[in-house]
Formats: C-alpha cells, structure tokens, sequence
C-alpha cells in the first residue's frame, strides 16, 4: 500500500509530515488485526495524504476529507479543521458539553477515520464497496465505525464518543428520526452535515449494541449472523432481521 503526499507546498506536508509517520505506523498494527481476524485480503492501493481543500474541492466533492475513491484512500490530517468539522455537527445548535468534546478531539480520533476507510475493504462485507448495497449499507458503515474505535481508541476515548454521539442521535431524531436505519444515506451528501452523519451516528450504535448486548462482546458472530441473512434470502431488510428499532440503540 503507497503513501502519497498531495499538498500544494513543501511547507505544508511538512507541517503534518511528524503526525502522518505516527499514523501510518498505528494504522499498520490496525491493519495486522483486520487481516487476522477480519479478512483484510487485498489492500487498498494506496492512501493519499493531503489538505481538507484539496480533499473536498480538487479529489471529490463529498464535504467530507476522508474517502475512499475505487482503490485508493483520500484523507486530511489536518486535525483542527477536523474539530471544526465536526463542531459544524450542531448545526448551531448550543451544546457546550459537546462542542468542547470536539474542540479537544485528539489525533486518535482522526486515526479511526482512516481506519474505518481501511475496514471497507474486508472481505467480511458482503457488497463491492461503492456498488449499492440493498438494505445493508448501515452494516458496513457502523462496522466501519465501530472496529477501529474499538482497537484504536483508549477505553475512555470510545466511551465517551460513544456517549456523544447517543446524545446526538437524541438531540436530532425529531429531525431526522423518522428514517429507518435501511435508509443509510437517502438524504444524500447534498443535505446538511447533521443530517449526513445522524445515519453514522445510528449506524455505530446499533452496531456496537449488537456486539456488546446482543451477541455478548463475539463481533465475528454477528458477522455470521449478516451472512446467514443473506443466505436466507434477505427476506427481511438487516434492521428486520437483527430486531433493531429505535430503542435498542
């Protein structure tokens, strides 16, 4: 897997060039788990470093700096437009418990984004990534979230962005509670930010209440659960078949 380096000046990737080493050489044992235990068989070609403009302006237009485009991995280490990112959340709504969870987001946190862009390529997901995926997306996303918080992340950090991020689903459903979790990304990345990432939000918690509540902290046997759902027929949508509703997360 290449490491590349696209920033518009020398003076740039040297300002990130200390944070991307410790990313790489963290994501490289993430990559060693996925592989053992997840079925990580081919990698991505490559990840491209570089600035959150040239991420959502030059590589793609997803308001997001962290993608994943065919085989190769886009991704900003730029940690404080990372932490205004995920203030825009709020949608100006005042939460400051919240917002300064986010203003002292640590590097850790940015590395789980790379990691969850790294989880797409297990052979565990049913569906090509990019393809559509009926009725599972949610699946693959909050796993995709799920995993590398919980190998990355201290017990605390994951707690408390779980703890977060439950509260975000509370302050948003009335929103945007009336989708179903089968509806993963409906609202396309033409809708606000807080209504793109409430379906992140969900889908991370019905996963992590799977692993953790349903199937006793065994994440492969809800994996095996996925695909006996599919060797069923997918006669229920996923949220149907694992008995997901509003309230188990």
């Amino acid at each position: 897997m290449k490491h590349i380096y696209a920033f518009e000046t020398k003076r740039e990737y040297e300002k990130y060039e200390e944070l991307i080493t410790t990313f790489e050489q963290n994501l490289k044992e993430y990559q060693l788990i996925l592989e053992k235990d997840f079925e990580l068989n081919d990698l991505p070609k490559g990840i491209v470093w570089t600035s959150q403009e040239l991420a959502i302006n030059v590589f793609s237009d997803v308001p997001i700096p962290a993608f994943t485009n065919k085989d190769t991995i886009y991704i900003s280490p730029d940690l404080r437009a990372w932490r205004k990112l995920f203030i825009q959340q709020l949608d100006g709504k005042s939460f400051f418990h919240i917002q300064h969870f986010y203003e002292k987001l640590s590097e850790n946190h940015i590395l789980t984004i790379l990691g969850h862009e790294l989880t797409h390529h297990s052979d565990l997901f049913l569906d090509e990534f990019g393809d559509e995926r009926e009725g599972s997306i949610w699946f693959e996303e909050g796993m995709c979230q799920y995993l590398p918080r919980k190998y990355l992340l201290t017990e605390k950090e994951f707690d408390e962005i779980s703890t977060i991020e439950k509260e975000l689903v509370d302050i948003f459903t009335k929103e945007y509670g009336n989708r179903s979790i089968d509806e993963f990304g409906s609202n396309s990345y033409t809708a606000s930010l807080s209504s793109i990432m409430f379906d992140y939000w969900q889908s991370f918690l019905s996963v992590k209440c799977l692993v953790e509540n349903r199937y006793q902290n065994n994440i492969k046997a809800v994996f095996e659960a996925y695909h006996q759902w599919d060797k069923e027929g997918r006669k229920l949508s996923l949220a149907e078949y694992f008995r997901l509703d509003k309230t188990s997360i």
